[in-house]
């Protein structure tokens, strides 16, 4: 029998200081607003969908994402229970809130939601 060799890599965040942390924050913030303003000048639209379950810090994630971004050109979106028509056509409900061109879509969307409590509620 043939022994595969095994390789266990090092994660690099592991050690990972404050400071460093901050600087590759920064650079990849600074990233996240040259797409939003390349979007603005070509009239694109982008939908970013954090889905997790609930207390899995998809909020905070999201505001991170959007510190540094021009308030104007995003927004936020955390559904709640879907109405009676919003549950027979559950698409449109997103597609209504979908960005306009130069805009950004963050979508807050809770697995717990999803997999357990709109099945089980009919929705």
């Amino acid at each position: 029998m043939k022994r595969k060799n095994i390789r266990i890599i090092e994660n690099p965040y592991q050690d990972i200081s404050e400071g460093d942390y901050q600087i590759e924050k920064r650079r990849l913030q600074v990233e996240l607003l040259k797409i939003q303003q390349w979007l603005i000048r070509k009239e694109l639209s982008l939908v970013i969908i954090f889905e997790g379950r609930d207390a899995a810090g998809k909020g905070s994630t999201i505001k991170r994402f959007t510190e540094n971004l021009i308030p104007a050109n995003f927004a936020i979106h955390a559904l709640g229970v879907p109405t009676q028509s919003e549950s027979k056509y559950w698409f449109r409900r997103y597609e209504s809130l979908f960005p306009k061109p130069g805009h950004i879509a963050f979508f807050d969307r809770s697995w717990y939601s999803r997999a357990l409590i709109e099945p089980t509620m009919g929705y």
